[in-house]
């Protein structure tokens, strides 16, 4: 028996690498966790945007009928009372339908406006951004002509235009909107692909055989994911904009843009008829805005061990290096 029949040799499933496949992926999996669990801000924000994913998920399921139940003898109820049941809690609108309903059902409408349109803007921009940063040549020219050309139009005044010449639906709204985003992402990804494309690593990679897309993918789509939490807040806000001039989602349909709208001729006799929708939009785009904040950090190797130091220390840290200057 010579020498190297002495030396242990692993199982066979160690050396295809499957179990170090799974083991990476589950580090992977909790390193964004502890990532997330230690900026407390980001991790209230994700908690917010989790109800608010779950409310227009569920919510319509628990409420029922209560969004359309009319009883007008108690039309324009105050909120924070349990006289007339638990569902009026926040208050009545001047039909005497419940306040917490209907906001539940505004939620998924405003979603299901917002994230579609997010969605297709986001595949559709990116993925052209891409083609013609990393090809150049006449791909760049023509990509960034049509770019211009839409981005040369206000994406509101644009909506507007759009939705008053044609009937102003929900599916109508997406598509405008999604259009109109389109110039966001491909600008983007196409200024982040032709950076990368003159990196030195990336020729390298391909020399070992890497696709160009799984190169471009694991690099640009983190900054693309930032983008696209930005703009879902601007699209949301654009909805309802939209809503609040009537163009937007038409009745018997709710939005949270709408019932801004339908309240604002009762702001004196019942505030809470604009007052919780508006906060509700409020709350859900600063806690997008924070979520985004954290992605940018957390997908950015250089900033990225800002948030594997808890708070206290980082705050300590920096205020020792303040005192050293």
């Amino acid at each position: 028996m010579t020498q190297i029949d002495l030396i242990p040799v692993k199982p066979t499933t160690a050396i295809i690498g499957e179990d170090d496949t799974e083991v990476a992926r589950r580090r992977g999996r909790s390193l964004w966790f502890r990532l997330l669990v230690n900026d407390r801000v980001a991790t209230a924000a994700a908690c917010v945007l989790g109800l608010v994913i779950l409310t227009a998920v569920l919510g319509p399921l628990l409420v029922g009928d209560l969004a359309t139940r009319i009883d007008l003898d108690n039309s324009n109820q105050a909120p924070f009372t349990l006289s007339h049941g638990w569902a009026n809690v926040l208050g009545t609108d001047p039909l005497g339908r419940s306040m917490l309903a209907r906001l539940i059902v505004a939620c998924r409408t405003t979603l299901s406006v917002a994230i579609p349109a997010v969605v297709i803007s986001a595949v559709v921009g990116s993925a052209i951004g891409m083609w013609a940063g990393f090809h150049r040549g006449w791909r760049e020219t023509v990509a960034m002509r049509v770019a211009d050309v839409i981005m040369s139009f206000p994406s509101l005044l644009l909506a507007v235009v759009v939705l008053y010449v044609f009937s102003p639906s929900a599916a109508n709204i997406v598509a405008v909107l999604a259009i109109t985003r389109i110039p966001v992402y491909l600008r983007t990804a196409r200024a982040e692909s032709a950076e990368l494309a003159s990196r030195v690593f990336v020729d390298a990679a391909r020399t070992f055989g890497a696709k160009a897309t799984s190169i471009i993918g694991s690099h640009v789509l983190p900054i693309l994911l930032t983008v696209a939490t930005l703009d879902f807040c601007y699209v949301m806000l654009a909805e309802s904009s939209l809503s609040f001039l009537g163009i937007g989602i038409q009745p018997p349909d709710v939005s949270w843009g709408l019932m801004v709208a339908q309240g604002r001729t009762y702001l004196h006799s019942a505030w809470w008829l604009s007052f919780f929708p508006g906060l509700a939009i409020v709350i859900t785009t600063v806690s997008a805005t924070i979520l985004a904040a954290w992605a940018r950090i957390a997908t950015d190797p250089a900033q990225r061990w800002r948030l594997t130091v808890p708070q206290r220390q980082l705050s300590s840290f920096t205020k020792t290096g303040r005192a050293l200057r």
